[in-house]
């Protein structure tokens, strides 16, 4: 990798401990705001996913070996991050756990990225996205009324409740470092950060607009006002107008019949109601939708399959998907205005970066 990055972390030094699913993503994070990321896999190792292994500098290594385990301690003596996902004790076994490196490295901020946590009944058994936001009760207000909870993908565990929070609390003890000058371990944990999520529910446990019974409440999916419709070609289009004002621009520029007018927030209408949205919509084609409804405080988008998304105006206008080297990544984010981030090539060059970085 030639170019070294540019963003607000231009300079910081990370060492990523391979793994799957968030520790990566936080590691593209960091990467993509500018920070130096030595990546170390087993001897082997494949290129999983170009888009989230972006931008680092790769070493393999067998974390087993003597000689493996002088690289890593090297390496992270002078790195300012370490990021590992293994279960817990595993990174103690190896001899590299917080109390080795942080004793070597006491500006170290060691970032432990798991599912259930260092500590308690489950957090040594294993475990996916969806088993975490099970617990959570998150998953458990996903779904259709009567069917059974839809998994999300792996967005909200994973990286919702998982990475982005991990790259919070990395942020903030570096921060705090600044201060102290001393480093500290960062836990985080998915269930930490989906239950966090659901603060705002947890706000207002017994308000039927934020109901989380599976399919109803507000923001379920049972408002007739704030849910997805079909279209006449077969596409489909969402539909969020809560406040009254964007409700009544969504019901006179779609021409929805008059009778919707009255009760918009009460939920003994809502079945009714979206019977008739659903007849309604099923009369014209997104791209009919599109250009009656784009555009206005009527809250309304078309439903993009991933592929296509790139191609919708706003999302090229604001760049969001960036082509380079002949495959379209993601745009790095947030922005900045002075330091923006950057998308690198990685390279299989972490050796000679760890031995620079002890100079």
């Amino acid at each position: 990798m030639s170019e070294l990055g540019t963003g607000p972390l231009a300079g910081l030094k990370v060492v990523e401990f391979a793994g799957i699913g968030p520790g990566p993503h936080v590691a593209m994070l960091l990467a993509d705001m500018g920070a130096e990321v030595v990546r170390i896999e087993r001897q082997g190792a494949q290129v999983t996913n170009p888009v989230v292994e972006r931008a680092r500098h790769r070493a393999q290594v067998d974390v087993k070996s003597e000689e493996g385990r002088r690289f890593c301690l090297s390496a992270c003596s002078k790195a300012d991050i370490v990021v590992e996902g293994f279960r817990p004790g595993v990174m103690e076994r190896l001899g590299l756990g917080p109390d080795v490196l942080l004793q070597a490295n006491p500006r170290l901020i060691f970032a432990r990225m798991t599912g259930w946590g260092q500590e308690g009944p489950l957090a040594q058994a294993a475990g996916h996205d969806l088993n975490y936001i099970a617990v959570t009760g998150a998953l458990d207000a996903i779904g259709k009324r009567g069917e059974l909870p839809v998994p999300p993908q792996n967005l909200v565990g994973d990286f919702g409740g998982g990475s982005m929070y991990c790259a919070l609390g990395i942020l903030a003890a570096l921060f705090e470092r600044e201060r102290s000058g001393k480093g500290q371990v960062v836990d985080a944990a998915i269930v930490d950060g989906v239950t966090s999520l659901m603060s705002f529910f947890y706000g207002q446990p017994h308000s039927a607009l934020r109901s989380t019974v599976r399919g109803a409440g507000l923001l379920g999916g049972a408002a007739h006002f704030y849910r997805c419709y079909a279209c006449k070609d077969g596409k489909e289009i969402s539909i969020g107008a809560i406040e009254p004002q964007f409700y009544a621009e969504l019901l006179r520029r779609s021409e929805a019949p008059a009778e919707l007018v009255e009760g918009q927030l009460d939920p003994a209408n809502w079945d009714a109601y979206a019977e008739k949205l659903a007849a309604l919509f099923l009369t014209k084609t997104q791209a009919e939708w599109c250009d009656i409804l784009e555009g206005t405080d009527a809250c309304f988008a078309p439903v993009m399959p991933l592929d296509e998304a790139r191609d919708h105006p706003h999302m090229r206008a604001r760049e969001c998907f960036v082509e380079h080297d002949g495959r379209w990544h993601t745009a790095p984010a947030p922005r900045f205005s002075r330091t923006p981030g950057t998308i690198r090539d990685s390279a299989e060059d972490g050796e000679a970066v760890v031995e620079r970085w002890k100079y």
